[in-house]
């Protein structure tokens, strides 16, 4: 057997257990309406009790992300010694993104709290989008091209061997033209923070000064990379409801792993050492998902001795919003299916974690060092994750009530097919306490209300939470089904890049 052919197996392994879960739910409906009963009541009660595990995590994390946003956290910075040394390299790919979007993102920038002069900024565009790309990039250097140490503008050369057309392709071009840069004022790799953002990501004031303090203090920073807290606020009291609620949904997701450090991989904007990027090559040209591969990449490379440092600190990036309602939906299920994406790591960790020692040419791969256990927790959230993304709202809103209707004839006179029904509204009524706490929290997060808007639309805001159940199934599960159907069949999915509007 070829390893193409062990490696598709691998591929087809999440869907198959998709598929199996999903048909076999079906079909024993029929056939087995009470098993399936059994089956669902105790799967609801599962996910009520994760449901509270979730809520308290994501009041823990709120509550630190409070904390460290009103600490000066230059101040805290300027006391460390060297602290001046560091440079931050930082990464804004780019493809149709006009320069509006660009310029809130460039002008976060300038208006950080940490030394502009210690600020590399590689601005990446696109040769297959050389209009945008001219036009955006000239305004751009224009308004912002004297205010940082550098800002270093590149375009990514189309149909490359070895690429897709996706944005770790257009990162890995950028990156080896910086390095050029880099090499040529000979400053340290050791010295050089990185940060990876979305080209609509706006940091807080204190970002910088933030991650700089993390870094430096941090005595394996070299074997660490650094998550923020993503918000998708840029633009949400001009966006649809279902966008907020889908948008926050990740954001509370991402709230609630920060406080489980171990289970983290990174996502999103994201930072990570500048040597750790050496070592691995930089990021993949052939996957979608690079901004978490890179983890991965690190992480295997390292022999498990690589971790997520969290961060209690928003960057902030846009909620979909396209032209007009119909591009928005279009717009946010690409995206979803986009992340959803990320199961083509589950083929990727047993490929990889099932060698010993990998010969590369950045080094050797002490993949036999990671600890058994390590490398199944991995594996595991991430299997259970996508699983759960692609199966429990399906399962918890539509297939819960088939059986009833299925099993009535059969069983519908014993206690418990009367009872059953009472059972299942109650844990759904007691999950809906992660509803709650999420429409309450979502106010605390929302930046200031413009002044155009009513006061009328907090409650709008609030009332929007009813969509979670509409947003987990058509924006959750069916997306993950697709993107796992996809890599099932070996179709592979491409890079979509999700349109960026303003009002």
């Amino acid at each position: 057997m070829t390893d193409h052919t062990k490696y598709r197996i691998l591929e087809m392994i999440p869907g198959t257990l998709l598929w199996t879960t999903l048909i076999g739910a079906l079909a024993l409906s029929f056939l087995k309406p009470l098993w399936v009963i059994y089956f669902i009541i105790i799967f609801c009660t599962y996910w009520l009790f994760r449901v509270f595990y979730f809520v308290t995590y994501l009041v823990i994390s709120w509550r630190r992300l409070r904390r460290d946003i009103n600490k000066d956290w230059l101040v805290e910075t300027k006391q460390l010694p060297d602290w001046e040394s560091y440079y931050h390299l930082i990464f804004l790919p780019f493809s149709t993104e006009s320069d509006k979007v660009l310029r809130t993102t460039f002008q976060s920038l300038v208006d950080s709290n940490y030394p502009l002069e210690k600020m590399i900024v590689v601005l990446a565009g696109e040769e297959r989008k050389m209009d945008v790309f001219k036009s955006t990039s000239e305004a751009m250097q224009k308004e912002f091209g004297e205010k940082f140490h550098k800002l270093i503008i590149t375009c990514h050369p189309d149909n490359l061997p070895g690429e897709i057309k996706a944005k770790g392709a257009n990162a890995y071009w950028a990156a080896l033209k910086s390095k050029e840069y880099i090499d040529e004022k000979k400053i340290s790799y050791e010295k050089i923070i990185v940060s990876y953002f979305d080209s609509d990501t706006c940091v807080h004031s204190q970002y910088f000064a933030y991650l700089s303090y993390k870094y430096i203090t941090n005595p394996k920073r070299e074997r660490a990379a650094y998550q923020p807290v993503a918000f998708y606020n840029n633009n949400i009291w001009d966006s649809l409801a279902l966008m907020r609620v889908v948008a926050f949904g990740t954001t509370f997701w991402l709230l609630t792993e920060l406080s489980k450090p171990e289970r983290l991989f990174t996502f999103s904007s994201h930072s990570i050492s500048y040597k750790a990027l050496i070592d691995v090559g930089f990021w993949q040209k052939d996957t979608v998902t690079d901004d978490s591969r890179i983890f991965l990449q690190c992480f295997i490379r390292y022999g498990g001795d690589f971790e997520v440092i969290p961060m209690y600190m928003p960057v902030s990036m846009d909620t979909v919003m396209a032209e007009n309602i119909w591009s928005s939906l279009k717009n946010l299920y690409k995206q979803q299916r986009r992340w959803a994406w990320g199961v083509e790591h589950f083929p990727y960790m047993v490929w990889y974690f099932s060698k010993g020692i990998l010969k590369t040419n950045t080094g050797d791969m002490a993949v036999s060092k990671i600890p058994f256990l390590k490398r199944f927790k991995y594996l595991w959230n991430l299997t259970e994750g996508m699983y759960s993304w692609a199966t429990a709202p399906i399962l918890i809103f539509i297939l819960s009530r088939l059986p009833l209707w299925t099993g009535r004839e059969q069983f519908g006179s014993t206690v418990f097919f009367q009872t059953a029904p009472v059972v299942l509204e109650w844990l759904l009524t007691g999950a809906m306490v992660g509803m709650l706490a999420s429409a309450i929290l979502f106010l605390f997060l929302l930046p200031p209300k413009p002044v155009q808007k009513n006061y009328l639309y907090y409650i709008v805001m609030v009332l929007q939470w009813i969509f979670l159940p509409i947003a987990l199934i058509f924006f959750g599960s069916i997306p993950a089904i697709e993107a796992q159907t996809r890599l099932m069949i070996g179709k592979p999915l491409g890079f979509a890049v999700t349109e960026k509007a303003r009002k």
